[in-house]
């Protein structure tokens, strides 16, 4: 849809438009796989309210196990998911005339490794939303930042074709480093600093996401 529906208006400026629409592929893969990961973490939100509505978390807590392995579990699974999504993405990326010839191994290592990381974050940020959540439709809104940041990312068009004064949000927020980071790893771009801006969000996530959560897991119940 973003390519050959809106893909010739979407592109104007980068190289995209007319006969070269592989430019605008070769662009805009990258940030789907990214949203790939936003919009799958969502199912995880409310898979976790379910569990707690339905009060199989309440059974877990008298059970001998390990008082974090249910929550694991679901980023585990969820992170799976995740990665399987994103390979499907990718396929069709690929069947649609994607490219990334340029790449090392070490590359496609790295950029692995990046989707696993902000997978990984997410899922926190999912799971800690979803025990937040009195039922699975409220758990389903509040992830909706998951789905919507990367629309107004570099995910479609450069930040910097934004305007002025609403570039800073785009540039800074969790997706446009990562997505930036990980164009530059498939496609030899130039990367600058956002990697180590991309690992700052990931770990910035990560940690508060898994405290959250396991800090409302193991407060006992009312």
């Amino acid at each position: 849809m973003f390519v050959y529906i809106f893909g010739d208006v979407m592109s104007a400026g980068i190289g995209g438009g007319g006969a070269d629409r592989s430019a605008y592929i070769a662009y805009i893969v990258p940030g789907l796989l990214l949203m790939t990961i936003g919009s799958t973490t969502i199912g995880t939100a409310v898979s976790v309210s379910n569990d707690m509505i339905e009060g199989i978390i309440a059974r877990f807590r008298t059970m001998a196990i390990h008082r974090g392995s249910v929550l694991v579990g679901h980023v585990v699974g969820s992170a799976l998911q995740c990665v399987m999504s994103v390979v499907l993405v990718g396929a069709v990326g690929v069947a649609i005339g994607f490219r990334s010839t340029d790449a090392t191994a070490l590359e496609w290592l790295a950029a692995f490794g990046l989707i696993a990381l902000f997978a990984m974050a997410l899922t926190w940020i999912a799971v800690r939303m979803g025990m937040a959540s009195p039922t699975a439709e409220a758990a389903s809104n509040m992830a909706m930042p998951l789905i919507l940041l990367p629309l107004i990312s570099s995910a479609f068009i450069p930040a910097e074709t934004m305007p002025g004064w609403f570039q800073p949000i785009a540039e800074y927020q969790p997706f446009t480093p990562a997505i930036e980071t990980l164009r530059g790893l498939l496609l030899g771009t130039e990367i600058g600093n956002n990697w180590w801006i991309a690992l700052v969000w990931c770990v910035g996530l990560t940690v508060p996401g898994y405290r959250w959560s396991t800090a409302l897991f193991n407060r006992d119940p009312k």
